[in-house]
């Protein structure tokens, strides 16, 4: 299932061409992993809480074609893969039906100290059935 969220471009998150500074679609799709967990029914501030949270391990990107200020974007998110420890997605950032950037984003689930932990059984159970 695939997850979606909109982001409005502003002038802050472009260059003086207008056009969207490259690392800005990073943070697109850092705001669509933490909206789609959060629909999920995951609560990040009660993991971390728990001892869990997350970190980017991989990021494997395309800029397909240039964002401008004031386009009306879509975040879509979606699981690729769930291991005991890990999780990957695949994110596409979207104006309408054409693809602008997308990416495959591996996550790592750590513990305080940052060591490799289990992901939290809720989290799992919910990814699970997502």
């Amino acid at each position: 299932m695939t997850h979606s969220m909109f982001v409005r471009v502003y002038y802050e998150d472009t260059d003086l061409a207008g056009i969207v500074y490259y690392a800005n679609y990073l943070k697109f799709i850092e705001r669509g992993r933490s909206d789609w967990l959060r629909d999920l029914g995951i609560d990040q501030v009660a993991m971390k809480d728990g001892g869990h949270v997350f970190a980017v391990r991989r990021i494997e990107a395309d800029y397909l074609r240039p964002a401008r200020f004031d386009d009306l974007l879509a975040v879509e998110t979606r699981l690729v893969q769930m291991t005991a420890a890990r999780i990957v997605v695949d994110q596409t950032v979207r104006r309408g039906d054409e693809a602008l950037f997308a990416a495959r984003v591996t996550l790592a689930c750590l513990d305080g100290a940052g060591r490799p932990v289990r992901l939290p059984r809720a989290l799992a159970h919910a990814l699970a059935i997502d």
